[in-house]
């Protein structure tokens, strides 16, 4: 007999909730070592330390502007590929979530390659007296490489699970397409695309290979903290558990804040005002 719950039937057997405990312990058992392994004692000491405060602002003020640039760049991709239907549309599709599944090295290297000094458009910007890799901006723009496809995933499924009834009715009301964005389809959306941003925030803030590739480890410029904690790895193991606690407690805070149960009811108000 299926179970049921305070919000009706779950539809759920017994024993998938055996496999599902055994899928949470299988990630939750690593974390449970980490924190058993933590010098309780030191921790204040270990993450307040001169490079360890370092890394960790230079990871959020480099995750805050990828994450404007996955807004940038991938609002417009994720309205194109829901919205609007063209030949090659599965296959932009797969280029733009192909980061998802790339190791984040080989972007690295896609990166360094573009916008290195002897790369595709790095000769070019070399001669116009900028230098792209191994800077603070190679970190934003890897860190925007691979976190972009988040926020494209999560706002594409927002659009077409909201439909496209309510802008089409602005639409008949004499609506520009602009107007219909700005007062119709963002507002509708706008849970996923907070989701996406994110997810994309938090994608960023836990990059590693990519960065490293393509902006190398430079404290202060572009060592952010899964580097830092990479060499305290070599160094100083205690200083290494503890930095790697206190980013998975920032990356929990950040995931925990993405969760949205999607809810479209009703037009926004004030749509057709």
């Amino acid at each position: 007999m299926n179970r049921r719950s305070g919000t009706g039937y779950t539809g759920i057997p017994p024993w998938i909730y055996a496999i599902a405990a055994a899928g949470a312990v299988f990630v939750l058992l690593p974390l449970v070592a980490m924190v058993a392994k933590v010098n309780w004692p030191q921790f204040i000491p270990l993450i307040t330390s001169e490079s360890s405060l370092t890394a960790l602002g230079l990871s959020l003020r480099t995750s805050a502007a990828s994450t404007a640039a996955c807004i940038v760049l991938g609002v417009p991709l994720a309205l194109v590929l829901a919205r609007s239907p063209f030949p090659g549309q599965r296959l932009l599709r797969a280029f733009v979530l192909l980061p998802l599944v790339l190791p984040p090295v080989v972007g690295g290297i896609a990166l360094l390659y573009t916008f290195g000094r002897q790369g595709l458009l790095g000769r070019s910007l070399e001669l116009a007296g900028i230098q792209i890799a191994f800077s603070t901006t190679a970190v934003v723009l890897a860190q925007t490489f691979v976190a972009l496809p988040f926020l494209v995933v999560s706002l594409e499924g927002a659009l077409r699970t909201a439909g496209n009834k309510y802008e089409a009715v602005a639409a008949t009301l004499g609506a520009r397409p602009s107007t219909v964005l700005r007062r119709v389809t963002i507002p509708l959306v706008l849970p996923g695309l907070a989701s996406g941003a994110v997810l994309s925030f938090a994608r960023s803030l836990g990059e590693f290979g990519a960065t490293l590739t393509f902006a190398g480890s430079l404290q202060g410029v572009t060592r952010t903290l899964p580097l830092e904690i990479y060499l305290q790895r070599e160094t100083d193991a205690d200083a290494a558990v503890a930095l790697s606690l206190l980013l998975v407690a920032v990356a929990v805070a950040v995931v925990g804040l993405s969760y949205r149960r999607p809810r479209v009811e009703a037009a926004p108000e004030g749509v057709f005002r």
